[in-house]
């Protein structure tokens, strides 16, 4: 069947606004089902034992210490330390069964009573944990008082005093104090965990986590939408191929076309001033990867590297602790990506028209300046703000704000967003002559969608402070995260690839950008609402189970159209008998489309089963998902355009793809033995710790210092050391590349005056 371009644009406008219209109702429904912060909790005796403001305290001090990137909370954070929501729990009903022990049969070691005396204990614990109402005011039976006091205790040992074995530096929260208001916030979250929500039969987390001495075990709904989602998954898949078959989308044809060698395209001041950003982002890229393998190391020796910590007289622990390091790794892998990406929208504007705006080198500069000002002024803050340098509101202003992936301190992000638009006026200002000639859903359009797209989408990591209730702080922060990754990350994807067939005179524009708002409709129609699959055990209100277990399950559909069209570009520039220039960045595409599949498709459906997800959520397995999505899909695409751009720009009698195919091969072998012989295994392991035993126990210590996992944690080092390897070969490669442009660029190229040469679209429109 044939559809209009005009027609998917209307099409596409009206779903993104059914999408925001639909979050927006959640986000006013999910403030008014949040889970209340008692004003006080009571002891038997009516004496106060904690209080609201020190559960928010609590908060404040688990963000400004980084705690979310050494542990968890509610299962979402690193998986480093416990879950500290599961934790807290374990730990209640270990103190709980111990008070019961001594009180009723005068001993206060659990484990030594009789199996009908235990039995009796069990019951008596499970009835004081399933039995509280939430209000205002919350009574604790007296067994529960004594927990909570212990497991303040415990927390002031481990996270203040520190404890190498669990890999806690000494004074990671600052004072005992401290360290007991966390213990107060982790063990509210744990109420929330047991408690049922009012008019419900489950706790406001939907049971999470498993831990059945405190009855707590998967709900109904969840296998029944694990159920659903596996039938949704295949009739949409149907509808996929369908869909595929209905609508004619040409893919790229290289006979009949005269596809522009490098040497045959004019590099303006503006692509050259572009270029610098593979240069720094080649730096953050080289960054994150050897922090990676540090932080894998640190799952091995805790509180050491290789022993050189002993041998150098160097507490590798206190100076950079987990914490720290993952916050920098995760950064960093945003901040490289985003860079590359950046780059590559404002190289491809003069490919596109054959012009180039006055001074578009200049304000491209000023633009890479403000970004190293950013990340350098972010990366800083991190270590000053968990270190406990910056006092007063100071530390998630200019600190680190301590939410994963949105760490960096608002200032910070603010210098993001306002880098987001910059960069989004000039791509526009470079576009200008197809933006004045084409219609609203035009290709140039589509690209300053997509990056407006991740602008507006980012604003919702301001709605909310250190003292907002972590369920709606978690609500706004997975839109970020989420709505990113699976909505404007997939819109950018396919509205680069579509601009970059078209510059290489594979694709005519027309088709690009129907290719590109086909793909863009099934992104925005399922990804953007699929963000609810993360507030399914958060506190969040049920609803979102069934909205979350049917997106979650379509957002495989785009995916699969993804990896067709890589295919079909792979075909097309294989299937050529004239000799193709863009090999290299082609291998870079296909390889983005096929671990997007894999990363985001495959691993992401089966996480995101409810049932699956119940006991794994927080586990090595979502690991694996995040490393197959995150770089082999949105890192190898921004890593191929870097390629198209070096392509293009560096002399044919310069260019050598070597290296750069060295590096290819390296990530590609490298993510795949990380992710298959390492990562999957210790996840599945965990996953049947949680379903035999409790999620507690797939989170402790003794499961990661166990001889199978211990193994695979070491058989992870081929697999990052060709991923580090590949990073430097690929940071070398760039560098020298970027120098050789820089010797042939002529003395006397007009840095300011307006330029012009041939449009690959011209009459295209």
């Amino acid at each position: 069947m044939r559809v209009k371009r005009s027609t998917l644009g209307k099409i596409l406008a009206v779903v993104f606004v059914l999408n925001l219209a639909v979050m927006g109702a959640g986000a006013w429904y999910s403030y008014q089902q949040a889970p209340p912060i008692p004003k006080e909790v009571e002891g038997p005796n009516g004496q106060t034992i904690v209080t609201a403001e020190q559960v928010r305290e609590g908060k404040t001090i688990f963000q400004s210490d980084g705690m979310m990137n050494h542990g968890s909370i509610l299962g979402n954070g690193a998986y480093y330390g416990e879950d500290y929501t599961a934790d807290t729990l374990d730990l209640k009903v270990k103190f709980m069964r111990q008070y019961y022990a001594r009180e009723q049969y005068d001993t206060s070691t659990y484990g030594s009573l009789t199996d009908s005396e235990r039995a009796t204990v069990d019951v008596a614990v499970k009835s004081d944990l399933t039995d509280g109402d939430p209000g205002q005011r919350i009574q604790y039976s007296a067994a529960e008082a004594y927990a909570h006091e212990q497991v303040r205790q415990v927390y002031v040992e481990r996270y203040h005093e520190g404890s190498h074995e669990r890999g806690v530096p000494v004074g990671m929260i600052e004072s005992e104090e401290e360290a007991r208001r966390f213990a107060d916030f982790a063990l509210w979250t744990a109420w929330i965990s047991h408690t049922d929500r009012p008019g419900a039969d489950h706790s406001y987390t939907n049971e999470w986590p498993y831990q059945p001495a405190a009855g707590n075990d998967a709900t109904g709904a969840a296998m029944t939408w694990s159920v659903i989602a596996m039938i949704l998954l295949v009739a949409g898949a149907g509808f996929g191929v369908w869909l595929y078959k209905s609508i004619e989308l040409p893919e790229p044809e290289t006979e009949g076309v005269s596809i522009p060698r490098p040497d045959e395209v004019n590099l303006f001041p503006g692509q050259a001033a572009a270029l610098r950003f593979a240069v720094v982002g080649a730096g953050l890229f080289l960054g994150q990867v050897l922090l990676g393998g540090l932080l894998a190391h640190y799952y091995i020796e805790r509180a050491d590297f290789f022993g050189l910590g002993e041998l150098l007289g160097v507490n590798f622990l206190q100076l950079i602790p987990f914490s720290i390091a993952k916050t920098w790794h995760l950064d960093l892998g945003i901040l490289w990506i985003a860079t590359l990406w950046l780059g590559a929208g404002l190289f491809l504007p003069p490919l596109l028209t054959g012009r180039e705006p006055r001074k578009q080198g200049a304000w491209i500069n000023r633009l890479l300046g403000v970004l190293v000002v950013v990340v350098v002024g972010a990366l800083v803050g991190i270590w000053l703000g968990a270190k406990g340098y910056l006092d007063g509101a100071l530390w998630w202003i200019l600190g680190n704000e301590g939410l994963e992936y949105l760490e960096i301190g608002r200032l910070w992000q603010v210098g993001i967003l306002v880098g987001f638009l910059a960069w989004a006026a000039l791509v526009a200002r470079g576009l200008k002559p197809l933006l004045d000639r084409e219609p609203k859903w035009g290709l140039a359009h589509m690209i300053l969608y997509a990056g407006g797209s991740i602008a507006l989408l980012f604003t919702a990591g301001f709605l909310y402070t250190p003292q907002t209730n972590i369920v709606v702080t978690e609500f706004w922060r997975w839109w970020v995260v989420h709505m990113w990754v699976e909505g404007a990350f997939e819109f950018f994807i396919v509205a680069l690839v579509g601009v970059t067939l078209v510059s290489m005179n594979l694709l005519t524009k027309r088709s690009a950008e129907k290719a590109v708002m086909v793909q863009a409709l099934l992104v925005m129609g399922t990804g953007v609402i699929g963000v609810s699959h993360h507030y399914w055990w958060v506190g969040q209100p049920d609803v979102w189970v069934p909205i979350g277990s049917a997106f979650s399950t379509l957002e495989l559909i785009p995916l699969v159209f993804i990896l067709y069209e890589a295919l079909g570009q792979y075909r097309a520039m294989s299937g050529s008998g004239q000799s193709f220039p863009y090999t290299l960045p082609f291998m870079f595409i296909v390889a983005s489309g096929v671990w997007n599949f894999v990363g985001a498709g495959v691993l992401g459906f089966f996480i995101n089963l409810p049932f699956i997800n119940y006991f794994e959520h927080g586990t090595y397995l979502t690991v694996a998902h995040a490393h197959a999505a995150m770089f082999g899909a949105f890192g190898f695409l921004a890593l191929g355009m870097v390629t198209y751009m070096l392509r293009i720009a560096v002399p044919e009698a310069k260019w050598s793809g070597t290296n750069l195919r060295r590096a290819f091969w390296a990530w590609n072998v490298g993510l795949a033995l990380m992710v298959g012989v390492s990562l999957l295994p210790v996840g599945f392991l965990q996953l049947e710790v949680a379903f035999t035993q409790s999620y507690d126990a797939a989170r402790s210590l003794s499961f990661y210092q166990g001889d199978l996992v211990q193994l695979l944690f070491w058989l992870r080092m081929p697999g990052d050391t060709l991923v580090i390897l590949g990073t430097a070969i690929f940071g070398y490669d760039v560098v020298k590349k970027v120098l050789a442009r820089g010797e042939t660029t002529p003395s006397d190229a007009p840095g300011d005056a307006p330029v012009s040469a041939e449009s690959v679209v011209e009459g295209d429109d």
